[in-house]
């Protein structure tokens, strides 16, 4: 049976969180686990003594699979360690594969130096394809799998979605209390304006991050409700400007919008993640400081998305 779209989501944010957790021979495991449950076919190559691994963590249909996930990345280990799989790959099974397969956990997306390296790679060996596959792949091929196989490898239940639920203001004021912690004075507080035309688009996020945002949106009056009635009434701006001195620091930090939203997931949430309902009620709460435009950048005055994108 097909996850829904909530479920899709609560799988997509338990993966970031093992990605987060599991380096080295741990997701090379969970890979090789992953790919033996999506496909009978995927032969997972263990370590074997003096004869190692010989360049590959798995074969499938003419494809090996090569690992790459250390502890702190790290682009020169990761360039010598591509390297030597490649050459041993190539000398030990050259006639096994005819696409070698970069696979990595960093959920910041392939690094610049790395995509170099693919290129020179290809260039090098005309006869060979090479692919990236990072976190996104895994969750596609997650989310096709049987919802006890996908339980499995998480390690969780999936909470079975509701087809209508609330967010009421007790789901959100632990969050709100979380941002007063974190908040920063703010001497010029911004005002609150209504968000931008494209603005979704602009930041150019994934389609399953727009959509979670986009329905998150129905419930930020909640939040509006919320401030209006505190008794300290520059409560809101002086979070508004915390979270955005946050924002800064994390869009100069990662490449990925996913990431970045991530990262904002976290600060909202604190040490406090669990429930979908939970999760829910904080994408609530960044919606509500997405619409003000205290977070995520605003498009250029004219600028206008492309077609496939549309408005946001």
């Amino acid at each position: 049976m097909a996850l829904g779209f909530e479920e899709q989501s609560f799988v997509r944010a338990m993966l970031r969180r093992l990605l987060d957790e599991r380096s080295g021979k741990a997701f090379e495991r969970f890979f090789q686990d992953l790919m033996c449950a999506r496909y009978p076919g995927f032969i997972d190559v263990r370590t074997h003594g003096k004869l190692g691994d010989m360049g590959a963590d798995g074969l499938l249909d003419g494809k090996l699979y090569a690992c790459y996930a250390p502890e702190v990345p790290d682009a020169t280990a990761v360039r010598t360690k591509f390297k030597k799989d490649l050459a041993k790959a190539t000398a030990k099974r050259g006639d096994h594969f005819d696409t070698f397969v970069f696979v990595h956990n960093d959920l910041r997306g392939v690094h610049p130096e790395i995509s170099i390296l693919l290129g020179q790679a290809s260039r090098d060996h005309p006869t060979l394809l090479f692919e990236n596959r990072g976190p996104r792949y895994l969750h596609r091929e997650l989310c096709r799998l049987e919802r006890e196989e996908i339980e499995d490898l998480l390690g969780c239940e999936i909470p079975v979605s509701e087809r209508v639920y609330r967010i009421g203001l007790d789901d959100l004021e632990p969050l709100l209390a979380h941002l007063v912690a974190q908040r920063r004075a703010a001497r010029f507080p911004a005002p609150a304006r209504e968000v931008p035309p494209d603005k979704l688009a602009y930041n150019e996020l994934s389609a399953e991050d727009r959509d979670e945002i986009v329905f998150a949106m129905r419930y930020t009056p909640q939040v509006e409700e919320y401030y209006q009635g505190r008794t300290d009434i520059t409560e809101r701006d002086e979070v508004a400007q915390g979270f955005s001195a946050y924002y800064q620091q994390v869009k100069a930090a990662y490449q990925e919008p996913g990431e970045v939203l991530w990262k904002l997931q976290e600060y909202v949430a604190g040490n406090a993640r669990g429930s979908r309902d939970h999760e829910r009620a904080v994408m609530v709460v960044l919606a509500y400081f997405f619409e003000t435009c205290d977070i995520f950048d605003e498009p250029p005055l004219g600028w206008r998305a492309p077609a496939e994108h549309g408005a946001a």
